[in-house]
């Protein structure tokens, strides 16, 4: 059974590609919430080996959504292959979740 929320992780190589995807996605009413943090990413990429600063970005959400977002990310992203990955939530705060559930109605 398919939880009814979840936590969606993408990555973007600048702040303002973060914020932009960030704002389209709330302002949309896909996610309720999304975070961004800035991290250091090291990954295999045709064959190098690379390190580069990124922002990882933590999209609360309906799991109902989730095609809408990957579809949204995919449209709006400067990756080849944007890292896209559903994460279940499987419990939390009722007035949290009721809240997520409003706002991505």
């Amino acid at each position: 059974m398919t939880e009814p929320y979840c936590v969606i992780l993408t990555t973007t190589g600048s702040q303002e590609e973060a914020d932009r995807l960030a704002d389209l996605l709330v302002t949309r009413r896909l996610a309720a919430c999304v975070q961004v943090f800035p991290v250091s990413s090291r990954y295999m990429w045709k064959g190098e080996l690379h390190k580069d600063p990124e922002q990882i970005l933590l999209i609360k959400t309906a799991s109902s959504r989730y095609r809408e977002i990957e579809a949204a990310i995919l449209e709006n992203h400067s990756y080849e292959v944007p890292e896209i990955l559903r994460l279940p939530i499987e419990g939390g705060s009722d007035r949290y979740l009721d809240w997520l559930s409003e706002e991505t109605a």
